[in-house]
């Protein structure tokens, strides 16, 4: 359905607990799926806490990297994916992030391609939630953020955790608003810790709220540090339930961002505009037939199947450009041939998700899904040495290594200093005689 991106500040207000609520909390319909991607540069968390080391960290993040820089980042991804999904159906998955912060300099040219194959994922039947933390909303990273359907802050009710929240809020806000989808994807996720309420917050910050988080610290603590989600108290409790509230609110706005940014799209129930924005509606949109003398849009073209394309299909060729100039083809006047022929358009790499069906995945919980690749190639070793001489053996110099192995017996008849010193050194038998009518 969309790309949501969750994001933090200083303090650490939980923005990877809220990420992992919302993955497990998401609603799906019959034949979808949801990832969560750890795309904060500061490093995952997912590894070591919610799964408590019981998988190795050989997949996840890093290794997108290199696959980018191969062309092969859409199938790569698909074997770095980690099962969480309680029953084991594979419907929840994750991408695990950076184990080290030095990793991230080596990303900063696949964020992007990264953002563009995470969009991609949509029409296969996935939702993506991506976990930026605390700085992944700013640098490079930020590719993310711009291009999410809904950007979704976490904040600490305190007066501590308001006051560091809101300059960098405005920021992102501002952000949005000039290179993003716009400024109104930003909403507020706060964690009930403080005493002021979600409405205050919400007119303070000058932002909606998808839902106050409950501080339970020992129902966070299952998915911070480990524990069984599969608990009847844990499923029930009143974090899940709001997290599963909030994801409600946040596919709701982007059903209503869509609605307003897509040109005649059909305007949203009156009962789920209001579950949006406390009871305000927003204005239906109007198609733009239905105004006098405005141009009937051209019909959509129809959706794209996922599937190889026959060999059959045309390529639709390049346009031409505005003022009816006619693209070059390939022939000089007075209708000679070009020897060269018509100069194709350069071949740009495509960071597309492959138009194949996704494996089946049938894994357990949190074991990795099936197809993942073995752990990474041991670096190529240096160039083998020269071993040492064992003990006993025979002393050849370097100079003479090609004659050495050619004979191994001495010639009194081409003597030279080398073999004067090994004769005195006794390292071959001699006769005395021979070796003074040598010299």
């Amino acid at each position: 359905m969309a790309v949501i991106a969750v994001v933090g500040g200083p303090g650490a207000p939980g923005a990877t607990t809220t990420a992992l609520a919302l993955l497990l909390a998401w609603p799906l319909q019959p034949g979808r799926r949801v990832l969560l991607v750890e795309a904060d540069p500061d490093g995952g968390a997912v590894l070591a806490g919610a799964l408590e080391g019981r998988v190795e960290a050989v997949y996840g993040l890093r290794n997108l990297a290199v696959a980018d820089r191969r062309g092969l980042l859409a199938q790569t991804i698909w074997e770095q994916l980690i099962d969480l999904s309680p029953e084991g159906d594979a419907d929840r998955l994750l991408l695990p992030g950076l184990t080290d912060p030095a990793q991230a300099p080596g990303l900063a040219y696949t964020w992007e391609p990264l953002a563009e194959l995470l969009h991609g994922l949509e029409p296969q039947g996935y939702d993506v939630i991506v976990d930026l933390g605390r700085s992944g909303a700013t640098g490079p990273s930020a590719v993310l953020a711009r291009r999410a359907d809904v950007v979704a802050a976490v904040v600490r009710t305190t007066l501590r955790g308001l006051s560091a929240a809101r300059p960098r809020l405005a920021a992102l806000a501002e952000d949005l608003a000039s290179g993003g989808t716009g400024a109104d994807a930003l909403a507020l996720l706060p964690v009930g810790e403080g005493p002021y309420p979600a409405a205050e917050v919400s007119r303070e910050l000058g932002l909606p709220v998808l839902g106050l988080l409950p501080h339970a610290a020992r129902t966070a603590r299952v998915l911070s540090d480990g524990g069984d989600t599969t608990d009847r108290r844990f499923v029930r409790s009143e974090l899940m339930r709001t997290a599963r509230s909030a994801a409600d609110q946040v596919q709701l706005l982007v059903r209503r961002r869509r609605q307003r940014l897509a040109p005649g799209a059909v305007p949203l129930p009156a009962a789920g505009a209001a579950a949006v924005q406390a009871g305000q509606a927003p204005p239906a949109a109007v198609p733009a037939a239905a105004v006098p003398g405005a141009p009937v849009p051209p019909a959509p073209a129809p959706a794209q199947v996922p599937g190889p394309v026959p060999p059959s299909v045309p390529t639709p060729g390049p346009a031409a450009p505005y003022g009816g100039t006619l693209p070059y083809t390939g022939t000089l006047p007075y209708g000679a041939p070009d020897p060269y022929g018509p100069a194709g358009p350069a071949e740009q790499p495509s960071y597309a998700p492959p138009q194949t069906t996704p494996p089946v995945i049938t894994t357990g919980p949190v074991a990795p899904l099936a197809g993942l690749a073995p752990q990474p190639a041991a670096p190529a070793p240096f160039p083998a040495h020269v071993q040492p001489q064992q003990a006993g053996a025979e002393w050849r110099p370097s100079g003479r290594a090609d004659q050495a192995d050619q004979s191994d017996q001495y010639s009194p008849q081409q003597p030279d200093v080398t073999d004067r010193q090994n004769l005195v050194d006794g390292r071959y038998p001699y006769n005395p005689g021979e070796v003074l009518r040598a010299r």
